[in-house]
């Protein structure tokens, strides 16, 4: 079969692959439908991910159908429409009991990072009946794309925040998770929500599409006094989803006394928590992978038409130009969000 790997001097290759077989008694095969690139993805090409194994088939962010499940797999079978949790877990251990997955002590991001992933034509998944969940039948491969990863970031990040009826929550960062923690905000109870970035495409796209009520863009105004003027403390929530290099000092300032901040951008250089600055404010920092745990419940409300994330897609190819897809995707060509990628054309 056609898959794309990295190789440890920051490149990438179609090659042929040998189809993925069951190793374990608990793995299944899937045939993938349709996949994309993620942010994560790049950092793995570009060195920032120490556990990324250089050869692997990269792609975690994946729906398909069940080809073949393994002999202790339960709750799959064969011909199963399924969406993929980016993260391998048992749902056993200590953390997995207590909803922390990416802390799972026989799992984590393993998917396009330590084992072959799914920008391939087939890919098989550990431990599947934790990983894999089943599409509601009104649900499209499309609609379920970005349940277990983006869209589980943004629910990551709002459900950090302990969002109240009537908050005003602040978003750093239009990108696709941003996007996502905004309509999770606001379906938690958010009543305000400010989208901040420096693009101004992408901030249309946040007012365009209703998921926020104030953009700002943070290069040419004020963010700080803007957010004062409209709160008269800060935001309640702050969710961090941008990683720039000063987007982290941001999300502390303009956050209200008492506030909770949540990052979950993936930086590629450490930050400065400079507590002397921030004493009085009695913020509340939460961080991390996200523990995409609610995978099912994420496929409920796109059932129910409470979320829907298809405008995400900007373009959809067939795996036969994923390499090009990645030079658009890296440098946001005509205002790049997500690629759909589709199966290889023969």
């Amino acid at each position: 079969m056609k898959a794309l790997i990295w190789k440890s001097g920051g490149e990438i290759e179609i090659v042929e692959k040998p189809f993925p077989s069951i190793v374990e008694p608990t793995d299944a095969i899937v045939r993938v439908t349709m996949s994309s690139i993620c942010t994560s993805d790049l950092h793995i090409i570009h060195g920032y991910v120490p556990k990324a194994v250089p050869e692997t088939v990269l792609g975690h962010e994946f729906v398909g159908e069940v080809v073949s499940v393994g002999s202790n797999v339960k709750k799959l079978a064969v011909g199963d429409r399924v969406s993929a949790n980016c993260e391998t877990f048992c749902g056993e251990c200590f953390f997995c009991k207590k909803g922390y997955i990416n802390n799972c002590i026989k799992g984590g991001w393993k998917l396009g990072c330590s084992i072959d992933g799914c920008q391939a034509e087939y890919v098989r998944v550990p431990l599947a009946d934790t990983g894999l969940t089943k599409i509601p039948e009104n649900v499209s491969y499309k609609n379920a794309l970005f349940v277990g990863d983006i869209l589980s970031s943004g629910y990551f990040g709002a459900e950090m925040c302990e969002i109240n009826q009537g908050d005003t929550v602040a978003v750093i960062g239009c990108g696709p998770v941003g996007l996502c923690a905004m309509q999770c905000a606001r379906l938690l109870g958010a009543e305000r929500i400010i989208a901040i970035d420096i693009d101004d495409s992408r901030l249309r796209i946040a007012k365009e599409t209703a998921l926020a009520d104030v953009i700002i863009n943070s290069e040419t105004e004020d963010t700080e006094k803007i957010i004062l003027d409209l709160t008269a403390y800060g935001a309640d929530g702050v969710i961090e989803a941008a990683g720039g290099e000063d987007t982290f000092e941001l999300s502390w300032k303009i956050a209200r006394p008492n506030a909770v901040v949540a990052v979950v951008a993936m930086y590629e250089t450490n930050q400065t928590l400079p507590l002397p600055h921030m004493y009085g404010k009695n913020l509340i920092f939460k961080t991390g992978g996200v523990d995409a745990i609610h995978c099912m419940t994420l496929l409920d409300y796109i059932a129910q038409g409470k979320l829907n994330t298809d405008f995400l897609v900007t373009k959809e190819v067939p795996l036969n130009d994923i390499t090009a897809a990645y030079s658009e995707f890296e440098t946001k060509k005509d205002g790049m969000l997500k690629i759909a990628l589709t199966p290889w054309v023969y």
